[in-house]
């Protein structure tokens, strides 16, 4: 283990966000989690008991008689939000004047760093261009990240969950982006700690080995099955692309439909709403991970070859 590279790695500063996030997102994860199951056993117990449910509202803390109904926003919400401003003021004051700033030597044509890295926030990005084309990487998935993030809010037929935490009444919603949320995550980590000299891939520790060489030759899913011509190549890719949709769609649709709760949800979902989750669930919550697996455990580079694209 070289425990002196690991540690400039991971106190370098533009990489100090991440070891930040390695720790806040877990915890925060579960401590939401958590109060969603204490919120969810209440829920139950308020559909078995009406009684209690005139104390309780999908809550863990009771509302007491004399309590106001409402709460206004001064001072009461302003004076939290301006103690976590002088809070978060302080912590960047701190920051700053503990860690220097990311900034190198002026740009030297003659001198390319090795490994060149883009910023933390797009090192997921950069590490999304080992498994696809740069045009699908850079282009086609931030695009359809971006237009799935906006669709999903119009997607959701379930009027249930607002205003508190669940996990019951909000199993699909929440799973799908937390897979969304930690496959970015993830991306990142593997980027910037474990990514070295010539963008190999490096364990946490080991030594980054500027002469190191790796002997492995990447392969297409159609030269496996000895597909050779080109329109052949094509076809087959079509219909695994079509196959992989198909089963992929059929696996989402049990998961989201397993409780009686997801299935009444699932039938106030017009068909225009459901097609469009799908697409987007099996494109970037299954297919990104999928290929990933495909290219780190059997050196897959495409799966679907035409003479205009590749994927």
């Amino acid at each position: 283990m070289d425990w002196y590279q690991l540690w400039q790695i991971i106190s370098a500063p533009d990489n100090v966000p991440i070891v930040g996030l390695l720790v806040i997102v877990p915890f925060y994860t579960w401590y939401g989690l958590r109060q969603a199951r204490a919120n969810d056993r209440l829920i139950q117990e308020l559909e078995a008991n009406p009684e209690l449910a005139k104390t309780h509202h999908r809550k863990t803390f009771p509302y007491r008689p004399g309590w106001p109904t409402e709460v206004h926003v001064w001072p009461y919400l302003l004076r939290i939000e301006f103690l976590a401003a002088i809070i978060v003021t302080a912590l960047l004051m701190v920051w700053s004047l503990t860690i220097d700033a990311p900034l190198e030597e002026p740009a030297n044509p003659n001198l390319t760093p090795n490994p060149s890295k883009a910023p933390w926030y797009f090192v997921g990005l950069q590490e999304m261009l080992v498994y696809f084309d740069p045009w699908f990487a850079g282009v086609v998935l931030p695009t359809l990240i971006i237009i799935g993030l906006m669709a999903f809010p119009y997607v959701d037929a379930n009027p249930l969950g607002n205003g508190y935490y669940t996990w019951r009444q909000r199993t699909v919603a929440i799973g799908s982006f937390l897979v969304g949320f930690y496959l970015w995550i993830a991306l990142i980590i593997v980027g910037t700690l474990m990514r070295g000299p010539g963008w190999m891939l490096f364990w946490p520790g080991q030594t980054w080995d500027h002469t190191r060489l790796v002997y492995e030759v990447n392969r297409n899913l159609p030269d496996i099955f000895g597909i050779t011509s080109e329109w052949g190549k094509g076809i087959f890719g079509f219909f695994a692309v079509v196959l992989f949709y198909a089963v992929a769609g059929l696996g989402i649709h049990k998961l989201v439909t397993r409780s009686p709760l997801n299935r009444k949800i699932y039938e106030r979902t017009s068909l225009i709403q459901y097609l469009v989750f799908q697409f987007f669930a099996i494109t970037i919550l299954v297919g990104l991970p999928a290929k990933i697996l495909l290219r780190l455990l059997f050196r897959i580079k495409y799966v679907w070859i035409t003479p205009w694209f590749n994927i």
